[in-house]
């Protein structure tokens, strides 16, 4: 008897998936391979919902297969966003969000901090850029999905989050730190001598454009004849806010090229007909994404002479779809190319001239411009000193 119920829930639920299938097979135009997956997929979720041992939140089962496919990917930039997430994605490149004001990176070897926000509380809790985080309140990251280690970070403004933190020549630690609300100035910018300004992007979030022409109007005022660009530990963001800065100092032409996988191009151009100073850019292996878009285009079209080490590598460009009941899916669609071509997936940007450095970044909201302590600084300064001399 057992055996004859089971067969019928099972017969059931093909049934109706292969009904639900054909609907939707006509309706969407899909083929019949297409068909078939989509069959085993329905039918594995009416099995579960008629068998599992407990009852089956049908939300939940849905955003686990979606976020199953997405993992399937191997693309540690592409996640299903829970609405949890999704809210938090957009606070994230609101300017203001509550967390702990470090940036990361996540790839197969685990999660790295990429930058700490100048005088926010990772700073002021002692973590660094390039340290990597081995858990999350004593949860390894390797038991959670990469998508929810920034949510796990986050939390009530005034409640403390534990990370144990690896940092290279030093054994393992963990540290207390406390959440604030973190407001994001991505510009700050200072007359150095000799006619040289200092402009530090810290990242590209919705305000970094308007910061930055009014930080490059109030030099320009002060009589500046060369600018240092300083793009170290910055992550990204939005390349919107990434085009707004180019357009201000990348030369007439192409900025960057986003080529999709059939073969759709997106091109993104400046109108400015020719660089009004020497520039001199600022790089290191933090250096991602939408930073690395506007250093490749200042190499590229000779607007600029890149110093520091070789930068990160993330040349994809990802998008991010509202979906039902909050949700939403980022996902990776197109790669990104530099005026000349070239593709930095992986490779990352070269500077012209690579100079290590000796010592960590400061961490404080006061620029610190001092050269004696920053090799790549001094040699931006040199560089530039030269080129305003003629």
């Amino acid at each position: 008897m057992k055996k004859k119920i089971f067969f019928g829930i099972l017969v059931t639920a093909i049934i109706s998936s292969i009904l639900t299938v054909t609907a939707i097979c006509m309706l969407f135009n899909i083929d019949a391979k297409s068909a078939v997956n989509l069959g085993r997929l329905l039918s594995a979720m009416r099995f579960i919902e008629a068998q599992y041992v407990n009852d089956v939140d049908k939300d939940k089962l849905i955003g686990g297969a979606i976020s199953g496919m997405v993992r399937s990917l191997g693309d540690p930039h592409s996640v299903y966003l829970e609405p949890r997430l999704y809210s938090q994605l957009k606070a994230d490149t609101s300017g203001t969000f509550g967390g702990i004001g470090v940036y990361m990176s996540f790839k197969e070897n685990g999660v790295q901090i990429l930058s700490v926000i100048p005088d926010g509380p990772g700073a002021k809790g002692g973590l660094q850029a390039g340290d990597s985080i081995l858990a999350v309140n004593g949860q390894p990251i390797n038991e959670i999905d990469y998508a929810e280690v920034a949510l796990k970070i986050r939390g009530e403004v005034g409640t403390t989050v534990d990370l144990l933190i690896h940092r290279d020549g030093e054994e393992d630690k963990t540290y207390s730190i406390q959440r604030e609300i973190i407001k994001v100035q991505t510009v700050s910018s200072k007359m150095l001598d000799d006619e040289m300004g200092y402009i530090r992007i810290s990242n590209f979030s919705e305000n970094t454009g308007k910061e930055f022409k009014t930080a490059l109007n109030t030099l320009e005022s002060e009589h500046m004849k060369g600018l240092i660009l300083d793009l170290r530990q910055n992550p990204g963001g939005l390349i919107t806010s990434c085009i707004e800065v180019a357009k201000e100092i990348v030369p007439t032409g192409p900025i960057v090229s986003i080529i999709q996988r059939d073969g759709t191009k997106e091109v993104y151009t400046s109108d400015l007909e020719k660089t009004k100073f020497p520039i001199v850019v600022l790089l290191d292996q933090n250096t991602a994404s939408s930073s690395e878009i506007l250093s490749g285009a200042l190499q590229d079209t000779k607007a600029a002479v890149i110093v520091g080490v070789k930068s990160y590598g993330k040349g994809s460009v990802q998008t991010v779809i509202p979906m039902f009941s909050d949700s939403g899916l980022k996902l990776t669609i197109a790669k990104y190319y530099t005026p000349n071509g070239r593709s930095i997936d992986g490779v990352g940007i070269t500077p012209d001239f690579e100079v290590p450095l000796e010592n960590p970044l400061p961490m404080t909201r006061e620029l610190n411009t001092d050269a004696s302590n920053d090799a790549q600084l001094r040699k931006a300064e040199e560089i530039l000193t030269e080129q305003i001399r003629g």
